[in-house]
């Protein structure tokens, strides 16, 4: 299947905001990577178990990148996701800056939490996930079905 047929219209804004949430995504990969490296290093701890944590750090990676991809691929279930996991780098970036005083982490990481929130609620971001159509108002989009009632005419189209 060629690229362009799993590619949907999406602003500019989204696909941005894709970009920068696989940003926690990588980090998220990179610290299971390390964590599997330097796991040999340390002496076994009493209840822990290195693999599981791994494991934990690679899925979590997994999704937030499934999320990237899917709002650069302009699919509006990536949308609520990728605003979640966001919040939480905001709350990530905001622990590093206050109570861990390391304002060099943490205030880049905010911004970029951030950033993806707010191109996430901008207008163009918010009437592609309703399906408007140029000149419609929300409450109209709402009415008309929105992004399942524009798929659905999509589809009868033959699309």
């Amino acid at each position: 299947m060629p690229i362009s047929d799993l590619v949907s219209p999406a602003p500019r804004q989204v696909r941005l905001a894709g970009v920068l949430t696989a940003l926690p995504g990588l980090a998220l990969l990179v610290f299971g990577v390390l964590l599997a490296v330097n796991a040999g290093d340390e002496p076994a701890m009493a209840g822990g178990n290195v693999a599981a944590e791994i494991a934990y750090y690679v899925v979590l990676a997994a999704g937030v990148l499934a999320c990237a991809a899917a709002l650069l691929l302009g699919k509006t279930w990536a949308r609520s996701p990728a605003l979640v996991v966001n919040l939480v780098v905001i709350g990530v970036g905001w622990y590093a800056t206050g109570p861990s005083d390391q304002p060099g982490f943490g205030v880049p990481v905010m911004i970029v939490g951030a950033a993806v929130v707010v191109l996430l609620f901008r207008e163009p971001s918010r009437a592609w996930v309703l399906g408007q159509r140029a000149g419609e108002t929300e409450e109209e989009a709402a009415r008309r079905g929105g992004a399942a009632g524009r798929a659905a005419e999509r589809e009868k189209r033959g699309e």
